[in-house]
């Protein structure tokens, strides 16, 4: 075809479906986006996260026994670091769970991490076991915490 002197190409439509130049490397490189913002931002909220509990450790208590009958009974129930030690000073309070105490017992760790509560845990008419749930305070001077659940002490018929 020629016009005006000059030869002209026939033109060749492309198709977008059949043009993969422009979506070559896209679905790796979001992969890689996607990989790298998700542990940018775990990152950024575990460091918000520590500020306001910069170096504190969870304490836990570990009641002996772990259990007991329903009546009146002696508990030591020792508050303990991640590492296992005695926290010394912290304050327990032993409430009733599925089983009644009749009110809250509350008691003082000595040296060692160990308290000593007098419990008198009673279960319902039909009921066959009960818990004795246990929440500490930490002593204000040291960096230690009690957000999770604790041990229990289980009262079986």
């Amino acid at each position: 075809m020629e016009t005006g002197g000059r030869a002209t190409r026939p033109v060749r439509t492309r198709r977008l479906a059949d043009d993969d130049r422009g979506i070559e490397g896209l679905p790796v490189r979001l992969v890689i986006a996607l990989v790298v913002g998700v542990a940018s931002l775990g990152i950024m909220l575990n460091m918000l996260s520590g500020l306001s509990g910069l170096g504190v450790a969870e304490v836990d208590v570990a009641p002996e026994p772990t259990v007991t009958e329903p009546g009146p009974t002696n508990v030591t129930v020792r508050v303990v670091d991640p590492d296992g030690g005695g926290v010394a000073n912290a304050t327990v309070v032993a409430r009733g769970g599925s089983a009644r105490l009749g009110g809250t017992r509350v008691a003082r760790t000595d040296r060692n991490g160990t308290a000593r509560l007098r419990l008198d845990p009673k279960l319902g008419a039909n009921q066959a076991e009960g818990t004795v749930r246990f929440s500490v305070q930490p002593p204000p001077e040291d960096s230690f915490v009690d957000r999770r659940d604790n041990s229990v002490l289980l009262v079986v018929r």
